[in-house]
């Protein structure tokens, strides 16, 4: 079969600011979906730029005395090193303000103009007599006229998604300076977009859209549309109008240029041709990857710009919801505006890449930013389940067998049902259903961890450590464990690059599921992902609300910013239960706590809050299997399954309790509160059955 070819592109971030997490989330969206084409031998393409024009830009690097090209090199150098530090693979990441640009902007233009498809008309505009500027539609707030809602921007609402123009809104007020705009008349030039209004009803049905976004446009499409307004006065940072001085475009018409720009920019330097991608009845494919609240502009007034200027319109636009982050919008008087550069400084990107993952589906529904599953996830699927399967293996293989894995595996049905599950894999990862193929993973994972802890090679081992079975199981381990890093790729690529090298293997691609590492050397295992930090976590947040604080000026004339809606800054687990009484070492040194693997996890009959769990410590002083019957109170945040398999802590030395089920033989080591809200302790990777805790 022949490489489909792809270009795809995510919405622009604007030269006026850092990377944010909302940014975050767009990019890794997109990169996992291009990462997973590529990974599938597909001829893919990401393109991206800075958005780099509009009056903000221009007013801003007033403000700090340069020239508007110094900001917007210095503010693309850092979303580069910020996209960069989340592992966001951009074949091109260019800029708006450039000559590709300007060309396409203007031959765009002509061809609208020459199909009569461009009016001019003088219009009454707000402006500032306090900044004696006439003001772009972001620097006016007010009340939408469509459904009232308060403070507003000027050319859309985010409550109801209208457009329109600044002088329609209700109590208008510059964001510049306060003060109430005056209208003067100004000679505007507008796209007659109405005139398109069937062309859009067709293309808006055809597939190109999510349902619901489709539908909401159709809403639009059925109560008319506006001519829309792409002119902009001087002072203004952009690209002149042809033959009309001191008159610009509005950034909204050459932004998504900004994506041809891009590209073009990379065919300059390779032999990627451009006709191929964006001329009419090209069989590529052109994906926009895209937040909901600009829908608008790239299902209405692009394609109808693309297609009266003879190129192609897009496959597809896909539109995802916004980020909150613990319940909350993302706001810098609230303190939950986490930007890119300092969620780096503190956390893994990959932490975030994959709770994102296993968080997005293909609607364009909002995704809270949880720091609470987000470390429960990564912890418990990450480091319990994936790396985990690695690390009990390796150990046995090295040491025992020179690295060398089994010719045969132990068991080649498990192997066969991991190699059977990537089709339905793919098209999770292919419809952008990452969640859904998150869940598929750890499934197999689960079933991995599951076999290893019912085979026990550890006691195997400790019987004849170079045991042919031994190699065979733990070989089946690492078998599965490649196979899971492959479908986990997209995702983690960092961490697939020290899988590749543990398992002493070129760069993965799908296709290798389709065979096994047998007879082959694999290398000494090395930590690959570690756990998340509570301390971590905190940092982050506290870095967070100090940017906003410093953002917001003094507490005395602005006011603080809100805590953050995190039991750890609001009302923190030691506020609640202080630390008990001092004791000495001796004390202490009496609780005997072992890692301990829970060999298996039952319900209790006539128990609501119980688990039976069977404790694996390895072997005793008598070289028999030293195993403990527990009875565990964690019920209620635990189904059995979800256990068997994991390494936990267990008090060794506890009084046996008599209960009208069964002896207890030790307690699990759990925090939380209680109820649903229990977290079970887990060592870090590395750790064996039996080892004593100090």
């Amino acid at each position: 079969m022949s490489k489909r070819r792809i270009l795809v592109t995510s919405a622009l971030p604007y030269a006026n600011g850092p990377i944010h997490l909302g940014h975050v989330l767009e990019a890794v969206q997109t990169d996992i979906w291009v990462r997973f084409q590529k990974m599938r031998g597909e001829d893919c393409v990401y393109v991206c730029a800075d958005d780099a024009h509009g009056t903000a830009i221009m007013l801003r690097a007033e403000n700090e005395g340069i020239t508007p090209e110094q900001l917007i090199d210095r503010v693309r150098a850092e979303h580069r090193a910020d996209y960069d530090g989340f592992l966001i693979g951009f074949d091109n990441y260019h800029s708006t303000h450039s000559p590709e640009n300007r060309q396409y902007s203007e031959s765009i233009y002509k061809a609208l103009r020459a199909n009569d498809r461009i009016a001019a008309r003088t219009i009454k505009q707000l402006f500032d007599p306090e900044k004696e500027l006439f003001l772009a539609d972001r620097f006016v707030k007010g009340t939408c006229p469509k459904c009232r809602t308060q403070d507003q921007y000027g050319d859309n609402c985010e409550a109801c998604g209208a457009t329109y123009v600044p002088a329609e809104l209700v109590d208008p007020y510059s964001t510049l300076s306060g003060a109430t705009p005056v209208e003067r008349e100004s000679e505007h030039y507008f796209f007659r977009l109405p005139e398109f209004t069937d062309m859009l009803k067709t293309w808006t049905r055809s597939g190109a859209l999510q349902a619901q976004v489709a539908n909401k446009l159709s809403e639009w499409l059925d109560s008319g549309l506006q001519e829309w307004d792409i002119s902009r006065d001087a002072p203004y940072f952009g690209f002149e109008i042809p033959d009309a001085p001191g008159k610009y475009f509005y950034v909204w018409l050459d932004a998504p240029i900004g994506y041809m720009a891009s590209f073009q920019n990379l065919c300059d330097r390779s032999d990627y041709k451009f006709d191929d991608y964006w001329k009419p009845g090209s069989d590529t494919e052109l994906y926009h990857f895209i937040g909901k609240d600009i829908i608008n502009f790239h299902a209405l007034f692009w394609p109808a710009m693309l297609s009266d200027a003879g190129y192609r319109t897009p496959s597809a636009v896909f539109a995802h919801g916004f980020m909150t982050v613990n319940g909350k919008k993302m706001s810098k008087s609230r303190g939950t505006f986490i930007n890119a550069g300092t969620y780096l400084e503190h956390l893994n990107p990959e932490y975030l890449r994959y709770f994102l993952a296993s968080r997005l589906g293909a609607g364009v529904d909002d995704l809270d930013l949880s720091f609470e599953e987000f470390s429960q996830k990564v912890n418990a699927d990450l480091v319990g389940k994936v790396v985990n399967i690695a690390s009990r293996c390796a150990g046995f293989i090295v040491r025992g067998f020179d690295g060398q894995l089994a010719a045969q595996p132990s068991n080649p049905a498990l192997l066969a049902e991991c190699q059977a599950a990537a089709s339905d894999i793919a098209s999770a990862f292919e419809q952008r259903e990452y969640s859904k193929a998150v869940r598929q993973i750890m499934a197999l994972a689960d079933k991995g961890n599951q076999y290893i802890a019912e085979q026990q090679p550890w006691t195997l081992a400790k019987q004849n450590p170079q045991d042919p079975a031994v190699q065979a199981i733990c070989s089946t381990g690492i078998n599965i464990f490649r196979l899971l890093m492959i479908f986990l790729k997209p995702v983690l690529p960092a961490m697939a690059i020290k899988a590749e090298n543990f398992l002493n293997v070129d760069a993965l691609g799908w296709s290798d599921v389709d065979s096994l590492l047998l007879g082959h050397n694999i290398n000494a295992f090395a930590p690959m992902m570690t756990r998340v930090e509570p301390a971590s976590v905190e940092a982050l947040l506290s870095a967070s609300q100090a940017e906003a604080s410093q953002a917001a000026g003094s507490s005395a004339t602005k006011g603080s910013p809100e805590p953050i809606n995190s039991p750890e800054l609001i009302e923190s687990p030691v506020s609640k239960d202080p630390i008990a009484d001092e004791i000495e070492f001796p004390d202490f040194i009496k609780v005997d706590l072992r890692v301990a693997l829970i060999a298996d996890a039952a319900y209790v009959e006539g128990a609501d809050k119980l688990l039976q769990l069977t404790l694996d410590l390895g072997l005793g002083a008598d070289g028999e299997p030293f195993q403990l019957n527990v009875f565990s109170g964690i019920r209620s945040a635990y189904k059995p399954d979800d256990l068997k398999g994991r390494l936990t802590v267990v008090v060794a030395n506890l009084k046996p309790r008599k209960m009208k089920f069964g002896l207890s033989q030790g307690m699990v080591l759990a925090a939380g509160p209680g109820g649903s809200d229990i977290w079970l302790l887990s060592p870090d990777q590395g750790a064996q059955p039996g080892m004593r805790i100090l």
